[in-house]
């Protein structure tokens, strides 16, 4: 089985072609930082109009990267939930045309199970697992039993993780993305010069629940009721006080998740799965067994997305030409412990 990629939910038009669902033809990710970055955010309409200027040059790269001609391909996996509507639609509107014209299947992919498929890619992982997923749209804590089989314990109630990031990155002019910019300028400030507040979520249903709006306003607009005496307001302090107090408000509800559930398997997925203080924090867990992606797996990507189709073709689940695209995160089963 030959599966073409389709990866534009953002601002990254990805494909890629993957063989029996593992090994990796070809990969191709167009990024649009520099369209970007003038406006230290992504700006939709900028994003779906850059996708429609790429997405025939990448299917063609792609193609003569690995090697193969279009009749080649045996299926066909496009990215059609969530993320930005317009982004969505120019991806999966092209996979639906070539599904058609070449008269092979079509397999819709959820963008959030894809990054907590990613590393089933590249190493053979049991289930259960707890699934932490940290990205600049979405942050989620989940049971997951199998590829198709996720259950939400715990999410953001407001900003995702990797926005928060961003918003933080745009207010002190730090550069775009904001995660990657803060990450890089924390190994140069004391992550203890300030020490913001946890939320206090726990009550209710709300255990593995995190909140990051109040983080966000402590460190743009209250920061100074946060310093620890004898520590300089510099940027390089802020960026890593403020890394470090998003990280571990996170860990804290996945420690407590693992204790609850018994469950001492983690995998991580989505752009946040880069941070180098995410990965040295968790790692440092020996009691734990730790899985993150490669890096070329953790930021959006068309890998991922074709190894869950695989899968999905596979089980001879077929997507219909009348589906379209949605922009909001699909209703999971949710669980509360």
């Amino acid at each position: 089985m030959i599966v073409l990629g389709i990866e534009t939910s953002c601002d990254e038009c990805a494909m890629a072609i993957l063989q029996d669902g593992k090994k990796v033809l070809s990969s191709v990710v167009a990024s649009q930082v520099h369209v970007h970055s003038p406006y230290y955010g992504v700006v939709p309409e900028l994003a779906s109009r850059t996708h429609l200027q790429w997405i025939l040059p990448v299917y063609r790269e792609v193609l003569q990267k690995a090697g193969i001609s279009p009749a080649d391909l045996t299926g066909i996996a496009a990215t059609n939930r969530p993320g930005l509507l317009g982004a969505l639609l120019v991806g999966f509107t092209f996979g639906k045309a070539l599904s058609y014209a070449l008269d092979i299947p079509l397999v819709a992919v959820d963008h959030v199970r894809a990054h907590l498929y990613a590393p089933h890619i590249e190493r053979d992982i049991l289930y259960p697992y707890i699934g932490l997923l940290v990205s600049g749209g979405h942050t989620l804590l989940a049971i997951v039993r199998d590829f198709d089989q996720l259950e939400v314990i715990g999410s953001t109630i407001d900003d995702a993780c990797g926005e928060a990031f961003d918003k933080v990155a745009k207010f002190y002019q730090l550069g775009f993305p904001g995660g990657v910019a803060i990450d890089k300028l924390s190994h140069e400030g004391d992550p203890e010069a300030f020490k913001f507040p946890d939320p206090s979520l726990h009550k209710g249903h709300h255990r593995y629940d995190i909140s990051y709006s109040g983080l966000k306003t402590a460190v743009i607009n209250q920061l100074e009721q946060f310093r620890n005496p004898g520590h300089e307001p510099t940027l390089a302090n802020i960026a890593a006080s403020f890394q470090k107090a998003a990280i571990d408000f996170l860990l804290k509800r996945l420690f407590a998740a693992v204790e609850d559930f018994s469950l001492h398997r983690i995998v991580v997925g989505g752009g946040v799965a880069a941070n180098s203080y995410l990965r040295k924090t968790l790692s440092a867990r020996t009691d734990l067994e730790v899985i993150f992606p490669s890096m070329e797996l953790c930021t959006d990507n068309a890998i991922m997305v074709a190894g869950l189709g695989s899968e999905l073709l596979h089980r001879g689940i077929r997507t219909p030409l009348s589906e379209t695209a949605f922009a909001r995160v699909p209703e999971f089963k949710r669980v509360y412990k």
